[in-house]
């Protein structure tokens, strides 16, 4: 699925680290925008799980990433281009690396990094490729399998934010409209998402009425809003 519209997600990584400056720099901020293989929270009836695979193609591609705290335009801290942002994929997720600039947010951020108040990082992406399944609870499942990166960002609130891009991939990877879903009973929504991920055909755990419930509300709030 290939998809213009901006999707953020944000979670609780570990301590953002303030690191030591170089010669005319104010310091460094190091964290992992995202991590491999974990399940997110709920995002309204669902989960996603990144895979290790996910940024490749954009670093590769060499594609130009920015550091924006809090994803504010005003507030950037750095960039790719100008090699004051780096981005490295290891064995836990995608680690970043900005260099604070001597502005009031870049000396801001110093501040809240030394006293350990940035908790959490986030990044904004579009979507180039997603798969959907369900985990081995009968939840929902959208793994993201390649993204183009626009930005990483050490954040005051981890939340993650507005999911319609995903509801609507699960829509169409369905095949079905999204006023259609509240009429899925829980056992055909998950049968169609085990039989779309090509696995678990055996599994014999019960369907999680609750986790369609809660993508039935998010779909109608959606609807709502057409």
């Amino acid at each position: 699925m290939t998809t213009r519209t901006l999707e953020v997600r944000s979670a609780a990584l570990g301590a953002v680290e303030l690191r030591a400056a170089a010669e005319n720099q104010i310091g460094t901020l190091h964290g992992y925008a995202a991590v491999f293989n974990r399940y997110s929270q709920n995002l309204g009836g669902f989960v996603e799980v990144v895979d290790p695979a996910c940024f490749n193609k954009s670093l590769a591609d060499d594609v130009p990433v920015m550091a924006r705290f809090n994803h504010n335009d005003n507030l950037l801290i750095g960039t790719t281009e100008a090699n004051t942002l780096r981005l490295e994929v290891d064995g836990t997720g995608l680690a970043y690396d900005v260099d604070l600039p001597d502005t009031s947010t870049g000396r801001d951020l110093h501040a809240l990094g030394k006293r350990g108040d940035i908790r959490y990082s986030s990044f904004a992406f579009y979507t180039v490729h997603d798969e959907w399944g369900v985990t081995e609870q009968g939840f929902p499942l959208r793994i993201l399998r390649s993204v183009q990166l626009v930005d990483v960002a050490p954040v005051a609130n981890p939340a993650y934010r507005d999911t319609t891009v995903a509801v609507r991939s699960l829509c169409e990877r369905l095949g079905v409209e999204v006023e259609e879903i509240p009429s899925l009973e829980p056992d055909e929504l998950r049968s169609r998402l085990v039989d779309d991920a090509g696995s678990a055909q055996d599994r014999e755990e019960p369907p999680a009425p609750h986790a369609t419930m809660a993508l039935r509300s998010r779909l109608l709030e959606l609807e709502a809003l057409r």
